[in-house]
């Protein structure tokens, strides 16, 4: 199965919340999947992680923002931090989840290979 690389451009939670779900599926059913955080949607994975859509979310059986993206990382799911997203959001490298990975949008789509490309 080919691989699947979702490009989060906003920082928005219910965009993450949707490319994580995506990801997860696509992963579930066998194939590479890997999100890139560009600009500030990096902020998106600072700590405390909350979405203001969890308490609906959590009533509905389903599980908050942050523990999307936990599954996400132990289901292996390639979570890669724009580096100019750092500088843009006065962020560190050592304030994220150490499972998570820096590149650039151009390192991203030269390894894309034959994943397709989806835009969020």
């Amino acid at each position: 199965m080919r691989g699947l690389t979702i490009i989060l451009t906003e920082n928005v939670p219910e965009r993450l919340r949707g490319g994580l779900m995506i990801a997860l599926t696509h992963q579930a059913l066998g194939g590479r999947a890997r999100l890139f955080f560009q600009f500030e949607a990096v902020a998106l994975l600072l700590p405390p992680i909350s979405a203001s859509a969890d308490p609906a979310h959590l009533a509905a059986g389903l599980p908050s923002l942050a523990a999307l993206i936990d599954d996400a990382l132990i289901s292996g799911v390639e979570l890669i931090l724009c580096q100019t997203g750092l500088h843009l959001t006065d962020a560190r490298a050592d304030q994220f989840d150490p499972r998570c990975t820096f590149g650039g949008l151009a390192s991203i789509l030269a390894d894309l290979g034959e994943d397709r490309l989806l835009a969020l």
